[in-house]
């Protein structure tokens, strides 16, 4: 598993989790609704931890910097 995400996406990720996870604890989004963002910010978390997204391997993108 070699790493496609770059730097900048590594830092979004987590943010982008963070509000989301905000969003469905304050009861901003509530029901089924609710379970799939906090799937998604779970993923966004565990990813930007990791280094590697599966979808931008299917889409074959990679936002690392060459060296």
């Amino acid at each position: 598993m070699t790493r496609n995400m770059g730097n900048s996406d590594r830092i979004i990720r987590p943010l982008i989790a963070v509000i989301l996870a905000a969003l469905v604890l304050t009861g901003q989004i509530t029901g089924t609704w609710a379970i799939v963002v906090a799937i998604a910010a779970a993923i966004f978390l565990v990813t930007s931890l990791v280094g590697f997204c599966p979808l931008y391997r299917l889409l074959g993108m990679n936002t690392c910097r060459k060296a």
